[in-house]
């Protein structure tokens, strides 16, 4: 029967070819997955800029949408101290708001002319410019030609507003928005918002002259610095350095193309002015690492799921293969053993059934070799079946005090009437008796004592059987001086139908001595290692209960 060595040689080739795929499509997915991350940065890196730009114009929003329109709400009856206090809480809210000039404006009739048609008279009575010093807020007259010249294209909007507006409704948002803010470049001008009524009465005063009516008015001209302008960076993860420039800045070619920079211009007043962002590479290298590390993470922990699903299948594969070499070992070695003692069985019989007479010798000849095959035939069903038992666990035990002086003189007497040239000796220590079942105790002397004849060489038969006590344990020691195992085989000595290949093992074995040993100290609630040495020998021990 001829064992086929290549019958799991495909499966391991694909095992193989699973691992190296496995491998290849992890090493993609790592570099995939990096490119992707780091495109994903890069993406972020141009649009994420938004967030900055509108946290950071947020104040100037709240501003131009909130804190201006309040000057509505005096009806142009602004005094120069509430200006001042209104100007005191705009510097301390507003850092960028630098300046603020305060205009008490008076509204009458103009003198009617060609030129003048549907003009109102609007004058300057008087201006102050407010600014922060040292956190104290001063107030000053403005110089007039300065002041008028903000003032100018104010009064130009609101004489048309006044002229062509729809008083049977609100006025839009937009044409507010064009008749009584003037946005400029750092600078920002406001004339309070006028009423239905008040647009009324206006129109009334351009129609018709009336000498003497006056109404006041107030418009405030706000002067801003962008550089003053807290820049809030939300993103610092991607954004090392966030500033205020010139909308007309652009960096020097080398600082380009060493750094990643964007940009987004600022609004309204504000609008000479850019957020200009700035990373090195090496920044956004590292914000890619970070952000890579989890993904990588969980790719190598598929990885290594899929490697230990190889690997399971490689060892399910190779116990497999071990499992059929041992059962084909076990097979044909069972086959031999059972040959063996069947022919000669067979031999005698047919010699028994021959024609001519045998004399009384020869009958006693044969009879002795049927009985002796008998035995060995009987003594290896024997050694299946307990081995079968002691697997399954239906052996009782049966404890019973064994002198071990006595025991063990039976079993060395028994062995060198068998083995003549079987040199044998015993040392005995600290203990006299132990409690154990005496046939499964006998039956590992047996196994150890035939093992150690068997697997010694020619003029070296030689077995030391040392007994010894431990705390509560009883210790036996099997040293032989046979031919030794190597180490290597150590860890599968004691499997069922292993056998080591050597030529003392050729035939003669199914690989059940060692492996039947190992059951029955497990049976019996104890441990068997072994220590060897090529040509040196072999010690077994054995560590079973004192009183089990």
């Amino acid at each position: 029967m001829k064992l086929h060595g290549n019958i799991y040689r495909k499966n391991f080739l694909l095992i193989i070819v699973f691992m190296v795929l496995i491998s290849i499509t992890f090493v993609v997915a790592l570099i995939v997955a990096y490119n992707l991350t780091s495109a994903y940065v890069q993406d972020e890196f141009a649009s994420k800029k938004i967030d900055v730009s509108e946290v950071t114009i947020k104040p100037y929003n709240d501003f131009f949408l909130n804190k201006i329109p309040e000057i509505t709400s005096y009806q142009g009856y602004l005094t120069y101290n509430s200006a001042a206090d209104y100007s005191t809480s705009v510097f301390n809210a507003y850092p960028f708001v630098r300046y603020i000039v305060f205009y008490e404006l008076a509204i009458g009739s103009a003198v009617k002319s060609r030129e003048k048609e549907h003009k109102l008279s609007i004058n300057i009575e008087s201006a102050y410019q407010f600014k922060r010093r040292k956190n104290i807020i001063k107030g000053a007259p403005k110089k007039r030609l300065a002041a008028e010249a903000d003032f100018n294209n104010m009064a130009d909007k609101l004489n048309d507003f006044i002229a062509f507006s729809d008083t049977s409704r609100e006025a839009t948002q937009d044409e507010i928005f064009k008749a009584f803010y003037d946005v400029k470049p750092e600078k920002i001008s406001y004339l309070n918002i006028l009423r239905r009524e008040d647009v009324k009465i206006y129109r009334g005063l351009q129609d018709h002259v009336q000498p003497g009516v006056v109404y006041r008015q107030n418009m405030m001209t706000f002067l801003l610095d962008a550089y003053h302008l807290k820049v809030n960076n939300t993103h610092k993860e991607l954004y090392q350095s966030v500033t205020i420039k010139p909308v007309v800045y652009y960096p020097l070619e080398n600082d380009a193309n060493n750094n990643m920079i964007t940009e987004v211009a600022l609004p309204g007043a504000l609008s000479d002015y850019k957020l200009f962002f700035k990373s090195t590479k090496g920044y956004l290298i590292d914000e890619t690492n970070r952000r890579f590390m989890p993904i990588g993470g969980f790719v190598l922990l598929i990885y290594i799921f899929l490697i230990l699903i190889g690997y399971l299948i490689y060892r399910n594969l190779k116990i497999n293969m071990q499992l059929f070499k041992l059962q084909y070992d076990f097979i044909n070695n069972f086959t031999h053993e059972f040959k063996t003692p069947v022919s000669v069985i067979k031999i005698a019989g047919s010699n028994l059934r021959g024609e001519g007479g045998l004399s009384e010798r020869q009958l006693k000849h044969y009879g002795k070799i049927l009985d002796e095959e008998a035995d060995k035939l009987n003594d290896l069903m024997n050694k299946l079946l307990s081995f079968t038992q002691l697997e399954n666990k239906s052996i009782n035990i049966k404890i019973e005090e064994i002198v071990l002086n006595d025991f063990v003189d039976k079993y060395i007497d028994s062995f060198r009437i068998k083995y003549a040239d079987f040199k044998l000796s015993c040392k005995i220590k600290d203990v006299n008796t132990i409690h154990t079942d005496p046939v499964l105790l006998g039956s590992l002397f047996q196994n150890l004592m035939e093992n150690a004849y068997k697997y010694s060489h020619p003029n070296k038969k030689e077995l030391h059987i040392n007994i010894t006590r431990d705390k509560r344990n009883v210790i036996f020691s099997f040293k032989d001086k046979g031919i030794g195992i190597p180490k290597n085989e150590l860890t599968n000595v004691f499997n069922k139908f292993y056998r080591i290949e050597n030529k003392y093992n050729q035939n003669g074995s199914v690989g059940l001595g060692l492996a039947f040993c190992k059951e029955l100290v497990n049976f019996m609630q104890g441990e068997i290692i072994v220590n060897s040495q090529i040509d040196q020998g072999s010690e077994f021990v054995v560590t079973l209960p004192y009183d089990n």
